[in-house]
């Protein structure tokens, strides 16, 4: 039996002369003022075992990552249904281009992007006001990761909200075309809060265990999505997740994972552990580099690759 905690440390050992590197998404100013020189992992078996190295207990804002959860979500809600309104295509563009979505009139290419992101948010609003979808999002996440202490950090929604004139612009473009079904405001409103998460490596890699462990937590019992929609929610992490990223980081890596710009990348090894990895500073397509350098270390070391060691 490998020994996790040993690889865990030999990583971060690796790793330690390059805190640093990369470049923190500064465009969020909250997100401008995080110290890059951090790095945590933590690795959650379907065995029940949580290995953990660096600042993995340390809370971050979660970004982008919150996208495969609130995806979770609006499947459980409308089923298939929801490819009506967002595609399952890798973008190959920045993931927030609104040129794509006027070619093609207002679906976008996936989940991931921020466009698609907006859609699915949207679709999770049906019959709540804001607020209470916002409950209904940080309850399920508590619920995945077993832990009420989850919060969504005020601060980093508001600075978001005042800074988003993209997003705006993406949601507005989708109303046009009749793929938003409430107020810009009010899908927004949700979207921005649900990126403000806060979660450290720790609580996400337990929360990510469902899609390891075939729609359920082995930790709590609690079943989640089916095996099958697990499968596909895999499917769409290891084709888009990294958004103009993603191919490199399945040749490199070869695991479904979805990063956010927040520093933060959560990948699954199905049938085996959910892995989260946080360090702030970005590479060029806003994938933290020192996150994808680890898990591509850990790929090597452990042979979890889902195309074979």
């Amino acid at each position: 039996m490998m020994n996790l905690q040993a690889i865990l440390d030999s990583i971060y050992g690796e790793l330690q002369p390059r805190l640093g590197e990369g470049k923190v998404a500064d465009y969020i100013p909250e997100l401008a003022k995080v110290d890059p020189n951090q790095f945590g992992m933590a690795i959650a078996t379907v065995d029940g075992k949580l290995y953990s190295v660096g600042e993995a207990d340390t809370s971050f804002s979660i970004q982008s990552l919150s996208k495969v959860f609130m995806l979770t979500l609006a499947l459980g809600k409308v089923g298939e249904g929801l490819w009506k309104r967002v595609g399952r295509e890798p973008s190959g563009s920045s993931f927030n281009s609104i040129v794509q979505l006027e070619r093609e009139e207002g679906i976008p290419r996936n989940p991931f992007i921020n466009a698609g992101a907006i859609a699915v948010t949207d679709v999770v609003l049906a019959g709540h006001a804001p607020r209470e979808a916002i409950g209904e999002f940080l309850r399920f996440v508590r619920y995945l990761a077993d832990d009420e202490t989850v919060t969504i950090d005020q601060k980093v929604a508001q600075s978001e909200t005042q800074t988003g004139f993209k997003n705006i612009a993406l949601a507005n473009f989708m109303r046009a075309y009749r793929n938003l079904d409430h107020p810009v405001e009010h899908t927004l409103g949700v979207y921005f809060h649900q990126c403000a998460l806060a979660m450290s490596c720790q609580q996400l890699a337990k929360a990510g265990l469902y899609l390891a462990a075939r729609g359920s937590n082995p930790l709590t019992g609690h079943s989640v999505v089916s095996p099958k929609r697990a499968r596909r929610i895999n499917a769409l992490m290891l084709t888009c997740g990294h958004y103009d990223g993603s191919g490199d980081f399945a040749y490199r890596v070869g695991l479904p994972g979805k990063s956010g710009v927040g520093g933060g990348i959560l990948a699954v090894a199905p049938g085996l552990a959910s892995i989260a990895v946080w360090s702030p500073g970005l590479n060029e397509v806003g994938n933290s580099q020192l996150g994808s350098a680890a898990l591509e270390m850990l790929a090597a070391r452990t042979g979890w690759s889902v195309f074979g060691d």
